[in-house]
């Protein structure tokens, strides 16, 4: 599998992207549904992935930088044919990585309850990530979710 930057405008990375917006809809309260549209994936703060096998987009991912010690994960959706393959896996260590090399202190997440968020929170969970209070701009609510990582942590 090989890791690409960017790729916005590939029609399987678009794609996948809708399949997130419309899970994200479907499973969240209207006024509690987070994810970054194609336009803010292309801004300045955001670095966007996507995971390809040959010519299969297997999933993406993204790392918006919130300041210059924390960086917010985005975006992070498997194609349904490589759940359970390690993709989540393999994009949430390389967003890692790319953090601590950046010189992130902490890289944070929001993201929602119920079924369709367990396998997430799952990931997050083995990957260290612990609850936290809201960050930036979300407020507290009974839907979502805040996770943090501290890199220096993983790095020592």
């Amino acid at each position: 599998m090989k890791i690409i930057c960017g790729e916005l405008t590939d029609p399987q990375v678009l794609g996948l992207l809708e399949e997130h917006f419309a899970g994200m809809r479907e499973n969240s309260p209207k006024d509690q549904c987070h994810f970054l549209n194609v336009e803010d994936l292309q801004s300045d703060a955001v670095t966007f992935w996507s995971i390809w096998d040959g010519d299969r987009l297997t999933g993406i991912g993204a790392l918006q930088e919130l300041d210059s010690g924390h960086g917010e994960i985005k975006s992070m959706r498997v194609a349904k044919d490589y759940l359970g393959r390690g993709v989540g896996r393999t994009m949430l260590d390389h967003i890692i990585a790319q953090g601590a090399d950046r010189g992130y202190s902490r890289l944070s997440l929001e993201t929602g309850s119920g079924a369709a968020f367990v396998p997430a929170v799952s990931l997050y969970k083995s990957a260290g990530f612990n609850m936290c209070r809201p960050f930036g701009d979300y407020k507290a609510t009974e839907f979502n979710q805040y996770m943090s990582l501290e890199l220096h942590a993983c790095l020592s």
